[in-house]
């Protein structure tokens, strides 16, 4: 309980850093190249959401932006650096819920940064897991995939993006919900996690459909379920995890922030282009519809009241799971 109460106690500041601002900074902002840090290996979703943002800035403001893949410790490293920057709006980051909502729970006073050190912008995308199988495994199905796990406790292995991040979190939770034992292996990315199922290294993988349907559909895996409440129309034959374990999600998000303290107007030029960029037809109909995206944009305050209440669910469903990292 104090971690959790610890935990909101900081989302509250983030809420609170965004009423500072100074309006001559604003005006000159930017002067100089923009750095989008991704804290994640370069192909994951975060880094191609944050090409297309530094596409939209420098298209707009004329300025260089520059995107810096800064992976490892389960996203920190790459956190860490964006935390510690001039609070300019100069640096930002692209980055999962695995920053806000996951590390502070399963990594507690163990952190190289705080909430509290980030401003949010806006929310960008939230996406569905697809649990991907490679062809080889003996299971259609979650269902066969219990029924087979329970028969090889333990020897069913999945890659995740990292110790404690969203892949690794979301089986452990199926795991947990199920009452099965499969073998994680942790990789820097999601990318490279879904390169080895792909080639039969290991055999499953919880990743965005965005990632995890072109695979499927060429015929180069198995997708055993959707992590969505319900199938999806854009996928009806394959099931929801919910259909055979009541209750089971398996959804990630994606959000654009800064550095604590960046003042306000800062913030709001740049949540101004986000919007305008969601609300083009040309960027809705080439990157969020093929990629079964659905938009997040809204105010950084609307951001950051979600940020505490996600958080809060998933303090809760981790502690009640008792998904730990040893």
């Amino acid at each position: 309980m104090r971690t959790r109460l610890g935990t909101i106690g900081l989302l509250g500041c983030m809420l609170a850093c965004l009423l500072a601002g100074t309006p001559a900074q604003a005006q000159s902002y930017p002067n100089r190249p923009i750095t989008i840090v991704v804290p994640a290996a370069p192909g994951g979703v975060s880094d191609v959401m944050a090409r297309l943002v530094a596409q939209r800035l420098q298209t707009a403001w004329g300025q260089q932006v520059i995107v810096e893949n800064r992976g490892g410790a389960n996203h920190a490293i790459g956190a860490a650096m964006v935390g510690k920057a001039a609070p300019d709006g100069h640096t930002m980051m692209v980055a999962a819920e695995t920053v806000f909502v996951i590390n502070p729970t399963l990594h507690s006073g163990k952190l190289p940064y705080d909430i509290s050190d980030f401003a949010p912008v806006t929310g960008l995308v939230r996406i569905n897991q697809g649990l991907l199988a490679h062809p080889s495994l003996p299971a259609n199905n979650i269902a066969e995939l219990i029924a087979l796990a329970r028969q090889k406790p333990g020897e069913i292995t999945y890659g995740s993006s990292g110790l404690g991040a969203a892949g690794h979190v979301n089986v452990a939770l199926l795991e947990s919900m199920s009452g099965i034992k499969l073998s994680p292996i942790h990789y820097r990315g999601a990318t490279p996690a879904l390169n080895d199922v792909l080639a039969g290294h290991i055999m499953l993988t919880s990743v965005s459909l965005s990632a995890s349907v072109p695979p499927y559909r060429a015929g180069k895996a198995k997708m055993l379920a959707v992590g969505s409440a319900k199938r999806l129309p854009d996928l009806p034959e394959v099931p929801a995890t919910a259909e055979t374990v009541p209750g089971y999600e398996a959804v990630t998000w994606f959000g654009l922030f800064t550095t604590n303290g960046t003042p306000r107007e800062i913030i709001g030029r740049i949540n101004a282009e986000m919007r305008g960029l969601f609300a083009d037809q040309v960027f809705i109909d080439r990157t969020i519809a093929p990629n079964m995206f659905e938009s997040m944009v809204s105010t950084p305050e609307q951001f950051a009241e979600f940020i505490k209440a996600d958080s809060a669910k998933w303090s809760k469903v981790l502690r009640e799971a008792n998904i730990k990292v040893d």
